[in-house]
């Protein structure tokens, strides 16, 4: 089978479906190709920012997307000696509407803009179909992807095709196929940590505000927990490739690690029936020096994977995409489009990736490689001190988490009346 569009996404995440959305809008004819059935995965980041819901609102989405089911984050405590806190980034003090991070089902975000492009007549979603390959011309441009597709049932091969078009966008994540297929090796930054995701359940009588985070620091390990309506969804940090050990050690080795850490939850551990329900994410930090060659552009994870620090991942992709249908839909449209489009994309959105990434690393280094290393990371006593002593202060770090270096704003194209 073979067919053509003038834009192919390959991976139906936030940062394909956005760039689907806005490309439709735009009339460009586009095709999201996601190998799942549909968005139903656990522990996918579910933290939207300021800069995202913006965003929305400009599209004409936001009153939609404040209807779905969530919680908001009112701000970050930073842990400091004696078992204390502090509030380092205080969302309340920024101006509302945009004052609180949105913890939200990615599922229902991503079905929630789906149902949005869908309206645009240019629009395609293929789900269980599968990017394997780049389609290039004799002189190696890109042309377009093979793919295999999948019976929604059984997950079985069932067959496949090519899709032949203008431009191929890879928004399929830091294990990115068409990136290998590509030849493209992203540099690599040292990451100290691991992460095994899980939860337990929440009692009606427990008073700890919906959608707060709490860490707790111990000898080597770290447990962060996000706590939701009903459960808390948590976050187990220890060293990197210590996967296979805790396995071997099983199940209760793990709970008494988690009931040390947080004796409050000491009573339920038990619901962690088997190491199955552990879900570990390799964690990574790399980038791109190059995020596109002739007919193929990377955003979001496949040009830079982010580290779970600060939980920015979502929306660094999200404005990747904003970008990119920014700079890419009139040529597009107009059978014009080059390598300096693309590589414009990446001029743009170089810097806030850049930003971000060095604080990740910062934090990695600071905090996170102590922590595995057995001592107890010690937040700048001036950053403490300001963050008591300023009321202001806490503004600050708000504003940076909450929209990030170079928050994007919808295209005029793309904009709509609620």
């Amino acid at each position: 089978m073979e067919s053509s569009t003038q834009c192919v996404v390959a991976g139906g995440g936030p940062a394909g479906i956005m760039l689907g959305l806005l490309l439709a809008r735009a009339g460009v004819q586009v095709t999201v190709l996601e190998k799942h059935a549909d968005f139903l995965r656990d522990f996918r980041g579910d933290t939207v920012h300021a800069s995202t819901i913006r965003l929305l609102d400009e599209l004409g989405l936001g009153e939609g997307f404040r209807a779905l089911p969530q919680s908001k984050l009112e701000n970050f405590r930073l842990p400091v000696a004696g078992g204390d806190s502090v509030v380092l980034a205080d969302f309340g003090l920024l101006k509302e509407p945009y004052n609180y991070v949105a913890m939200v089902p990615q599922w229902d975000l991503l079905n929630f803009l789906v149902a949005a492009a869908e309206q645009e007549p240019t629009f395609t979603l293929r789900m269980n179909t599968e990017v394997t390959d780049l389609l290039r011309d004799p002189a190696g441009v890109v042309t377009g992807v093979r793919y295999s597709t999948r019976d929604p049932l059984t997950g079985a091969t069932v067959g496949g095709g090519e899709l032949r078009a203008s431009l191929t966008v890879a928004c399929d994540g830091r294990g990115s196929v068409l990136r290998r297929q590509a030849g493209m090796v992203p540099h690599e930054y040292p990451v100290p940590f691991d992460t095994w995701w899980f939860r337990l359940p929440r009692t009606p009588d427990e008073d700890e505000p919906v959608a707060s985070i709490a860490p707790r620091f111990g000898r080597s390990d770290v447990l962060l927990s996000l706590t939701r309506k009903d459960y808390h969804q948590i976050a187990y940090l220890a060293a990197k490739g210590l996967d296979a050990q805790l396995r071997a050690e099983g199940v209760e080795a793990f709970r008494a690690r988690v009931a040390r850490l947080r004796p409050d939850l000491a009573d339920r551990v038990g619901h962690i029936r088997s190491m199955d329900e552990l879900h570990l994410l390799d964690v990574k930090l790399n980038r791109l020096a190059r995020w596109h060659q002739p007919g193929l552009l990377l955003i979001g994870d496949a040009a830079h994977a982010m580290s779970p620090a600060g939980g920015v991942g979502i929306n660094l992709a999200v404005q990747d995409a904003v970008a990119a249908a920014r700079i890419i839909a009139a040529p597009l449209l107009s059978e014009t489009l080059d390598d300096g489009h693309l590589a414009a994309v990446q001029k743009r959105r170089w810097l806030p990736t850049v930003v971000v990434q060095t604080f990740q690393r910062l934090l990695h280094r600071v905090v996170f490689a102590k922590v595995m290393a057995g001592k107890q990371p010690k937040p700048p006593k001036l950053l403490v001190l300001m963050a008591r002593r300023l009321p202001g202060f806490s503004r600050l770090p708000a504003r940076m988490i909450a929209f990030g270096p170079r928050p994007e704003h919808a295209p005029d194209f793309a904009r709509r009346q609620p």
